[in-house]
């Protein structure tokens, strides 16, 4: 009797343990199957608009890079040993998110003049978490038109906010906003001279909506300032026509500007044909009247 129950002892033993065994390895197996995300991040400013962290969040499956939709990130901002929670994001379809910051006095930066920015993810149970860290310095661009000689200018001086100092040797992008990308002008590479500043002449010939072109200065992918943006709008272009039909009588005008000759000549057709159809019926009918008398 009692070989019998320790028996019994014996088999429960071992099968809880059996049991304990296969739910550990399932749960490290499960948090071994998370995938890694990995965060992309950038720092872009408009000038005298707002600022905004550009944020793109990916994940390597099967040998493939995908993007990693609807997942929350976390912004804060690194001061003094601690973190300041500036929000949230959510990546959409494609797994991009943009946390705009509407006030610039929210973030602080450290005594080197950098802000430091932390872009984190909690995980689920799909990804594990993950982190990413910004850092960069404020810059400002001050832009505005000239006229020399008839001729007129772009002229943009880059400076660093927190020193005042202006920046040389920095490469700045000038181009005109067009409807779909917008279009470079001047030099490929525009360097800011010793005074941070650059200046490039503005083709004439510009077509612009009532004439009116906006400039766009652009301080691009810095390793120190991330992207810095200036816009400047002038009257400088020549008006463009409207030579639209669109409100005329043409084939890719709306159903009540159909052309007339698209409503005449058909409906000709379609009466002349029934019209052949009720005679030929008709004289049927007529011919196997005839027969029967």
């Amino acid at each position: 009797m009692k070989t019998t129950i320790n028996c019994r002892f014996i088999f429960l033993a071992i099968l809880s343990v059996f049991i304990l065994t296969v739910s550990v390895q399932k749960t490290f197996g499960q948090d071994i199957e998370k995938n890694k995300i990995r965060l992309k991040a950038d720092y872009i400013k408009t000038m005298n608009k707002e600022a905004a962290f550009k944020i793109k969040a990916s994940s390597k499956i099967d040998n493939s890079n995908i993007a990693v939709a609807n997942i929350d990130l976390t912004i804060s901002n690194e001061f003094n040993d601690e973190e300041i929670d500036l929000g949230t994001a959510k990546t959409n379809s494609n797994g991009e998110a943009t946390f705009i910051v509407s006030d610039l006095n929210l973030i602080k930066p450290d005594s080197t003049g950098y802000y430091n920015i932390s872009i984190s993810f909690k995980g689920n149970d799909a990804y594990k978490r993950a982190s990413k860290s910004l850092s960069y310095k404020d810059a400002t661009i001050e832009a505005k038109i000239i006229t020399i000689d008839s001729i007129n200018y772009i002229t943009a001086t880059l400076k660093d906010t927190a020193t005042d100092s202006v920046l040389p040797e920095q490469l700045l992008n000038v181009q005109v906003q067009r409807l779909f990308k917008s279009l470079r002008i001047g030099d490929e590479f525009n360097s800011t001279d010793e005074s941070g500043t650059i200046l490039v002449p503005i083709e004439a010939g510009i077509p612009g909506v009532n004439g009116m072109l906006t400039f766009e200065i652009i301080l691009k992918d810095s390793d120190d300032y991330g992207t810095v943006k200036a816009l400047v709008s002038a009257k400088l272009g020549v008006p463009v026509v409207d030579e639209s039909t669109y409100d005329q009588r043409t084939l890719w005008s709306p159903r009540n500007k159909t052309p007339l000759f698209l409503l005449i000549f058909p409906n000709l057709l379609i009466l002349g044909i029934w019209g052949i159809i009720v005679y030929l019926v008709l004289n049927l009918f007529k011919i196997s009247k005839s027969k029967i008398q």
